[in-house]
């Protein structure tokens, strides 16, 4: 199989892994009342959103990959933003207990879908800017799940939500150090 054709058929894994688990965890988030899983499905769907992009990117011209990280970079800052507002007006509205079994259960599904896109990606070898923002979307992604485990954890444990808004803000932290990441790449 040539590069070209290994790339498409794994950022449409990559694609597929993500939109689902974007509707999983955000469907859960809402059930359990958890931003850490609502900030979590946002940036599942904002990658997916960066993989359906790159799509176009595959076999392109270095500029056109530039293009396509440069666009999903400030996209990323753009979620970013918004789910910081969110996290903020939760903090001052006091929304409730969270689910803490729905927190660490979807968490730890989401963690093993991203292991393996992140190993799935890992056989592109190389590839342009837009394979590269990939890998660093799925590796945020997975230091995203731990974080979301140890949140439940900890709402459990102190019986208390803000390990959970404290998480969804950390995610949204994240997501913007990737979108730099990112915009760094596409120059």
């Amino acid at each position: 199989m040539n590069a070209v054709k290994l790339e498409k058929r794994i950022l449409i894994f990559a694609f597929s892994v993500n939109f689902l688990f974007f509707v999983v965890e955000l469907g859960a988030g809402l059930m359990a009342r958890s931003m850490g899983l609502m900030a979590d499905s946002l940036d599942m769907l904002s990658d997916a959103i960066v993989y359906g992009l790159s799509l176009f990117a595959v076999g392109a011209v270095l500029a056109r990959q530039k293009d396509i990280a440069r666009v999903s970079g400030y996209f990323q800052i753009l979620l970013a933003l918004l789910g910081l507002a969110e996290v903020l007006r939760r903090f001052l509205t006091s929304e409730g207990m969270p689910d803490y079994r729905g927190m660490i259960g979807i968490a730890f599904l989401a963690l093993l879908a991203n292991l393996l896109t992140f190993f799935v990606l890992g056989k592109a070898k190389g590839g342009g800017p837009h394979l590269q923002a990939s890998r660093i979307f799925t590796s945020n992604d997975i230091i995203v799940n731990f974080l979301v485990i140890i949140s439940g954890g900890m709402v459990y444990w102190l019986g208390v939500a803000w390990p959970d808004l404290v998480a969804g803000a950390i995610i949204f932290l994240v997501v913007a150090n990737g979108a730099r990441r990112t915009l760094k790449l596409s120059r």
